[in-house]
């Protein structure tokens, strides 16, 4: 994902879409350790990815993304086990 194409998205859509690659990242990490990933170069796409998402959340003002993320994550979590 290029920066022009994240610096496009609306916060909202940027917010998911950090979900979404973070899931994805710790699904190939766990694929590395089973050793059956097949592109080693994905991990560090995603990762890249990532990081670009935070920098246009930061640039924008958004403080706390972090924390937001793990507030949500715990929410949904604590959803499910009910």
């Amino acid at each position: 994902m290029k920066i022009a194409e994240i610096r496009d998205m609306k916060t909202e859509e940027l917010h998911s879409e950090l979900d979404r690659l973070r899931r994805y990242v710790f699904d190939l990490r766990s694929q590395a350790v089973t050793e059956k990933l097949q592109d080693p170069s994905l991990l560090t796409r995603a990762k890249r990815d990532v990081a670009r998402i935070f920098t246009v959340l930061r640039e924008r003002g958004e403080h706390g993304v972090e924390q937001q993320q793990y507030h949500l994550e715990s929410l949904a979590t604590h959803k499910r086990s009910r």
